[in-house]
């Protein structure tokens, strides 16, 4: 049974870039987990997309054993956050698994969005808060503002931050005593009936679903029947253990620790995160409070570009769900595009890094439709409705006012470039901006923008006017009022219910012309004259013409008089008609990828 009082369970928590996985690979080589000869910088950062991103995008969990300074062995149970506002809610998860975290700033620049965002997650949690300013081995790293900054933005107590350089592994060993001194041991009565709950899982093909647990009551073991709480399926213990740099079995988990456990649980749909698991012999009288469902902002709907390849697409979606907790979706039609499912997504980067997995781990090519946000719609009658699907836009005429969501932009970028940022916030109808200079030369701006504006295009269009040197995070900040109608893509006279989006009255025609052109690039040349439309409502706002094939009738026409060339063009002129007419324009799959792609995308 493990001992309590020499087990300590903490988060790292940061800003994007702050050190957060620099620091845990210092922890790791402090305790003596893994040989030099075996280490590989960010080494929790398992998954090859955070490895090519240099992000987090998993938390990560390691058992420590740390040898403290007054002569006792702990357990120190870490678990790595990712910083990036997407990721948010893994952050959540692994909290609620914790007593305490390190709160980890930078020493060049200081208090950030996201710092400030993950110290409030840690408080809801009630946790213990541990500063540590990293990066003082920087030339630009200003400890001393640091502090002060702790002390004024955060509330915390700035002089007893402990400052470190992960990367050249300085004062390491003080946040280690820190963590073993400052942090609370976890409760929890070890003879009570079992309560753990699941905060993470995976699967594995050859076992099925492994199961990421924090036990907070009872003792779990091989061998033992379990229940899940709230799905009331039942299974049996094949193996629990600790969290090394691999998996490690153990006999047993007990109060307090965090492990995993296998129990032959092989559909993926039977594991809930935030589920609490028990003995069937000795149950819990209720379950442990689940965590707060994760609310998607970016919606987009997803299609195989081979339709055989549903089955698959749905198979590969629900392994990522597991994964993925956060991700939501359900079943979508398109006439253009056949089946596939509208997925809801934490932002843009969520979206990518969804997009890719599926690409990549399970080999599938996809079509993504335009993402949209959740607009509100007022209607006349009082009624109030939900909507990010274009397809479910009601008439404009039942309409009172429509809400969008906004968000606080922060963008930080070298002083130059103030002048090219500042019009591109304008021109997406950015509001409420305030300057802010962390350090010399330095800027950081916080904007007010529509989400709606942020997931076209707009990072893009930021890494490009500041040559890759700006950096970007937002935090929504609810709803407001705004003109919204429907954008309508007519092929030949036919709606493509797959290119409708809903946009700003201001942005209709820019984002119409931008269609129509992609798609008269990429729609093969017909018989007839194939006109491309972009309309809101029976309004045509935008037109472009895919020209026909046209065979030079009047070859043979030599000399004579200039009518029989005539009618001979009329006759040609009378069958592109009457073609047009019974014309069925088959739409390429690069149309629709064409149209998603922005200007800045090559």
């Amino acid at each position: 049974m493990a001992d309590q009082a020499h087990t300590r369970n903490f988060s790292i928590i940061a800003h994007i870039d702050h050190g957060k996985s620099t620091l845990a690979d210092r922890l790791i080589q402090a305790c003596g987990m893994v040989s030099d000869r075996e280490f590989q910088d960010q080494l929790l950062d398992n998954m090859y997309l955070e490895r090519e991103r240099g992000i987090t995008i998993k938390s990560v969990a390691i058992t420590l054993p740390y040898k403290a300074q007054d002569g006792e062995t702990y357990q120190l149970n870490l678990l790595d956050t990712p910083g990036h506002v997407d990721f948010s809610y893994e952050v959540s998860r692994s909290l609620a698994s914790c007593e305490g975290v390190l709160l980890v700033v930078d020493a060049s620049q200081g208090v950030e969005a996201q710092t400030l965002a993950n110290l409030y997650l840690a408080l809801e949690h009630d946790l213990e808060v541990v500063p540590v300013i990293n990066k003082i081995d920087l030339i630009s790293a200003d400890v001393e503002a640091a502090r002060q900054q702790i002390t004024d933005d955060l509330g915390l107590d700035g002089d007893a931050a402990i400052a470190c350089s992960a990367k050249e592994g300085t004062n390491i060993e003080a946040v280690l005593e820190a963590v073993v001194n400052e942090l609370p041991p976890p409760e929890g009565d070890p003879a009570a009936p079992l309560k753990a709950v699941i905060f993470d899982a995976a699967y594995d093909p050859y076992r099925g679903t492994v199961i990421y647990i924090r036990v907070k009551e009872g003792i779990i073991a091989a061998g033992e029947q379990i229940r899940f709480m709230h799905g009331g399926a039942e299974y049996k213990v094949e193996e629990v253990g600790l969290f090394g740099v691999k998996r490690e079995p153990a006999e047993e988990l007990s109060a307090g620790q965090v492990g995993y456990i296998f129990a032959g649980v092989k559909t993926v749909a039977d594991t809930n995160i935030g589920d609490t698991i028990t003995h069937v012999k000795r149950p819990a009288a209720e379950p442990l409070p689940g965590f707060r469902e994760a609310k998607p902002v970016v919606f987009s709907s997803i299609y195989p570009v081979a339709t055989d390849d549903y089955p698959e697409l749905a198979d590969a979606l629900a392994k990522l769900k597991l994964n993925d907790a956060s991700l939501t979706y359900t079943k979508d039609t398109s006439q253009a595009l056949g089946f596939g499912f509208r997925c809801g997504f934490l932002g843009l980067l969520h979206l990518e890094v969804v997009q890719e997995r599926l690409e990549r781990e399970f080999g599938l090519s996809l079509i993504l439709t335009t993402p949209s946000v959740r607009y509100i719609i007022h209607m006349i009658d009082g009624d109030v409705e939900e909507i990010e699907n274009p397809a479910y836009y009601p008439d404009p005429s039942s309409i009172d006012f429509c809400e969008e969501p906004f968000v606080r932009a922060s963008i930080m970028m070298p002083e130059r470039y103030i002048g090219a940022v500042m019009p591109l916030c304008l021109d997406r109808r950015g509001e409420n901006t305030q300057m802010h200079y962390p350090s010399p030369g330095r800027v950081e701006l916080s904007v007010d923008m529509p989400l709606a504006e942020v997931i076209y295009d707009f990072y893009d269009k930021l890494k490009t006017v500041t040559q890759g040197y700006g950096s970007f995070d937002y935090d929504p900040v609810g709803y407001r009022a705004t003109d919204l109608v429907k954008l309508d893509i007519l092929v030949n006279g036919e709606r493509v219910d797959a290119l409708s989006m809903l946009v700003h009255t201001d942005g209709a025609r820019p984002r119409a012309l931008h269609a129509v052109n992609k798609l008269k690039d990429s729609i093969p040349r017909q018989q007839f004259k194939i006109a491309i439309q972009g309309a809101i409502g029976s309004k045509i706002i935008a037109r472009s013409n895919v020209n026909a094939f046209r065979k030079d009738v009047t070859s043979k026409c030599y000399g004579g008089d200039v009518s029989r060339k005539r009618k001979l063009l009329e006759k040609q002129k009378a069958g592109k008609k009457r073609m047009k007419l019974v014309g069925n324009v088959p739409i390429p799959q690069r149309a629709f990828l064409a149209v998603l792609q922005t200007d800045t995308d090559k």
